[in-house]
């Protein structure tokens, strides 16, 4: 069993940052590969950023290309979002997820078998 907390979120203008963490449990974090989601009221959950297990391959989805950083750091079993020049529509829950099975990143939603219980980011324009 793998627990994941969020923390981070939070609100800010058009144009700032937020930097979200995600702690999670299991001796064997850096066998996983994690992902961050978001989603926003009435829309579908939305894979915005993943890691690989060694933190070396990652993926952005073209929304928040060049403005999300994802990152990891095995020895302290936790995962990183920083978010730059935040826009309105990236206002949404975000979700930490883990994917104990595989090593690389994958885009498959119901491939992630653990989830956190998600933050809240809200971008004011």
């Amino acid at each position: 069993q793998v627990q994941l907390v969020e923390s981070g979120g939070g609100l800010v203008q058009a144009g700032g940052s937020l930097g979200l963490s995600c702690a999670a449990s299991g001796r064997t974090f850096s066998t996983y590969a994690m992902g961050w989601f978001r989603q926003a009221p009435g829309k579908e959950r939305e894979l915005v950023a993943a890691i690989s297990c060694s933190g070396v391959s990652t993926y952005y989805s073209d929304s928040v290309k060049d403005r999300f950083t994802i990152s990891r750091d095995n020895a302290k079993n936790m995962v990183y979002l920083r978010m730059n020049s935040l826009k309105p529509a990236d206002t949404a829950v975000y979700y930490c997820a883990a994917d104990q099975d595989v090593c690389s990143w994958h885009r498959r939603r119901y491939g992630y078998d653990y989830w956190g219980q998600g933050t809240q980011v809200t971008v004011s324009s």
